[in-house]
């Protein structure tokens, strides 16, 4: 029998990411003092756990954790006066598109791609910057969701930090992000970028359910 494919997630080691093999993971984790590590059995609940915090995934072996009744009242109801967005790629790097929808009515309101080799990761970032430049040609006081601490955290930077190599097949998405990280440091916006509570919520409504 055929042993099944596994993700690992690497939260702290020399490089982290996704790896699709032991191997790889091990080779990131070796002499790491304090390395975070976990196995996943699909990409989708690899790419969720390392967008997530690993104290959430230590020792559990679902790789979720229950929310109290006292913190789901704390996190409250997403606020609908949003869109929200998201990216799936078949692949890490692999076909990838991305979307944006109504937060309420999951109307689509963008969609782009599928690229060549792209990742999750880029299409989160695209998928941000684009429905910041939507939300401002619309001259909208709506807020963006996503699901995505790395995108959010390059938005804020201004810079696309993938480690993915340019290549023929994925000059255009290469074309697409210099784009996207010159439109953020010429244009100001107020937009409130906000995190996608999935433990409270469920999945983001823009999620391309390919789990």
């Amino acid at each position: 029998m055929a042993k099944k494919k596994k993700f690992y997630v690497v939260w702290k080691g020399k490089h982290p990411g996704i790896f699709e093999s032991w191997a790889d993971c091990k080779a990131q984790i070796d002499g790491v003092k304090g390395a975070q590590y976990k196995s996943f059995a699909t990409f989708e609940e690899a790419k969720k756990a390392f967008n997530g915090n690993y104290l959430e995934y230590k020792g559990k072996s679902k790789g979720k954790s229950e929310l109290s009744p006292e913190e789901l009242l704390k996190i409250g109801e997403p606020n609908y006066n949003s869109i929200a967005v998201d990216a799936a790629s078949s692949g890490n790097p692999g076909k990838m598109e991305y979307r944006g929808v109504d937060t309420k009515t999951k109307r689509v309101l963008f969609h782009q791609g599928p690229f060549e080799q792209g990742t999750s990761n880029v299409g989160e970032f695209l998928a941000l910057v684009h429905g910041l430049a939507f939300l401002q040609q619309k001259k909208s006081d709506r807020i963006l969701y996503s699901d995505s601490r790395i995108a959010i955290g390059w938005v804020r930077k201004k810079k696309c930090g993938t480690k993915l190599e340019k290549t023929v097949k994925n000059a255009q998405l290469f074309e697409l992000i210099e784009r996207a990280e010159l439109w953020l440091k010429k244009n100001r916006f107020n937009t409130p970028i906000v995190k996608w509570e999935t433990k409270a919520w469920g999945e983001i409504p823009a999620d391309f359910g390919r789990k």
